[in-house]
């Protein structure tokens, strides 16, 4: 079976001379200079020690070396770990501390971590550089492992996530089909999965000019101009970027978005299609099976937005076609070549994975329904449900619902001391309404809010320990 190496090589024989990565800082590199990259790397790690199965820790900022180091250690059969970038240190120490790598690939002030940080020492560092003599032959086997990332760490430590290029090409293929296009695109990529499949595809990807880790601060305007001085066509971005990219006023050739890692509500759908008439495809996925669910915005009916507002919850689509979906107990579970069979630790297996036959179904945590059409509702996290009056609700039933109420720009249901507490950001002045409307839900608490807290990964998604914390307090 063909591997992403194989395809990216493929591509590089297609379009050697078509930029492969734009960086934030507007340096670009072509395909064929990327591949050479990547062999320049393979030489040197080859002769520093690094072979097939050992496991190399990576932690470098997101430019065009770090995919020429995944290759390069790819093709050496090494498998690459990648700590969760939301935890900061304590997520490298934690990927370090799970994984027992060989070594400590990084670059620039990343590598003085080795000195800083107990986990690493005593590791191989490995820094970009050229290398010498000849290439290693390929010793990449479908089965081998070829990454280890980790899961957000929402609802507990994160849990280490092994996937084998197999794996990665099921990915591939499931979610190929969603980009694919007829024309020659300039893709926007925020999610670094969505970058490997361009450079399978041999479509140019444009990355960030701005630090992912503070998206709450991006200037709307910086985010236009970017997008507008790097002719791009596409952007893939998490609902956080798209609140941004509704807000700019010129978005040069940009005619598509596509967005999640959080739930993505209508009303931003129809702000993005309002901008320059926008096509806005959501993407429901999870860390261990992505993607899960596609809806298009333009197949939204009046019905279905009639009832969202009425509290049915988020229409996310329909399931792709390469996986099994089932809800069991409110829960969505899936199953399919492209959702991981299992974790690092088998005590994270046995909780998160149901063995049926040859099927292993993933729980994905989340809770929902299916409807008549097929298509995929969800409501929230599972035990994110509260205690009201008039039974109990999960959070999307209001949330979805709120941001069509004056004045609301964000809010979440939470459970306080036994209490359904809707808390709300947005101009205070409709307090009353607000407290009208969710009253109709059986929810008699609502609480103004100045900020509501957003998960470190994206910004996407509520945090609602911190703000149970903040509120409960």
């Amino acid at each position: 079976m063909a591997n992403l190496l194989d395809h990216f090589a493929a591509a590089v024989d297609r379009h050697p001379d078509r930029m492969a990565i734009i960086e934030g800082t507007d340096r670009t590199i072509t395909f064929q200079q990327l591949q050479t990259r990547a062999h320049q790397l393979a030489r040197k790690w080859h002769h520093k020690g690094i072979g097939h199965g050992d496991r190399v820790l990576l932690a470098m900022p997101v430019n065009a070396d770090l995919y020429a180091s995944l290759a390069a250690l790819w093709s050496l059969g090494a498998t690459v770990v990648l700590p969760e970038p939301a935890m900061g240190l304590a997520g490298l120490r934690h990927a370090a501390r799970s994984t027992r790598p060989k070594a400590f690939c990084a670059s620039g002030y990343f590598a003085l971590l080795r000195v800083m940080v107990p986990e690493l020492w005593g590791l191989r560092l490995l820094v970009p550089g050229d290398g010498r003599g000849d290439l290693p032959a390929a010793a990449v086997q479908d089965s081998d492992v070829a990454l280890i990332s980790f899961t957000s760490g929402t609802t507990g430590q994160p849990k280490a996530i092994p996937r084998s290029h197999a794996f990665l090409m099921a990915q591939h293929d499931a979610i190929a089909p969603l980009l694919d296009s007829d024309t020659v695109e300039r893709d926007l990529v925020a999610f670094p999965v969505f970058t490997l499949i361009n450079l399978a595809a041999g479509r140019t990807t444009v990355l960030p000019n701005w630090k992912m880790s503070k998206l709450d601060r991006l200037d709307p305007k910086q985010l236009s101009v970017w997008i507008c001085d790097q002719q791009v066509t596409r952007a893939l971005l998490p609902p956080s970027l798209c609140e941004k990219l509704a807000q700019c006023t010129e978005v040069g050739a940009l005619h598509t978005v596509f967005t999640g890692g959080g739930p993505v509500f209508p009303d931003l759908t129809q702000r993005l299609r309002d901008t320059a008439n926008l096509n806005v495809t959501c993407v429901y996925g999870s860390t261990e099976a992505e993607p899960i669910a596609h809806l298009d915005a333009r197949d939204i009916s009046d019905s279905d937005q009639q009832l969202m507002t009425e509290g049915q919850g988020l229409l996310v689509g329909y399931p792709v076609e390469r996986i099994k979906l089932r809800v069991r107990d409110d829960e969505i579970q899936v199953a399919g070549a492209h959702v991981n069979e299992g974790y690092l630790d088998p005590a994270h297996s046995k909780e998160n994975k149901i063995h049926e036959g040859a099927i292993i179904w993933h729980r994905t945590g989340d809770a929902g329904r299916l409807d008549e059409q097929g298509r995929l509702w969800l409501w929230g996290r599972l035990g994110s449900d509260v205690k009201t009056p008039m039974g109990r609700i999960f959070p999307f039933a209001i949330e979805v619902a709120a941001r069509q109420w004056p004045g609301v720009t964000c809010s979440a249901l939470v459970s306080i001391g036994g209490r359904a507490v809707l808390c709300v950001q947005g101009d205070v002045g409709h307090l009353s309404t607000w407290r009208k409307h969710a009253h109709g839900f059986g929810v008699s608490d609502v609480n103004h809010v100045n900020t509501i807290p957003m998960d470190q990964r994206h910004r996407s998604k509520v945090d609602r320990a911190e703000l149970i914390r903040r509120v409960g307090s």
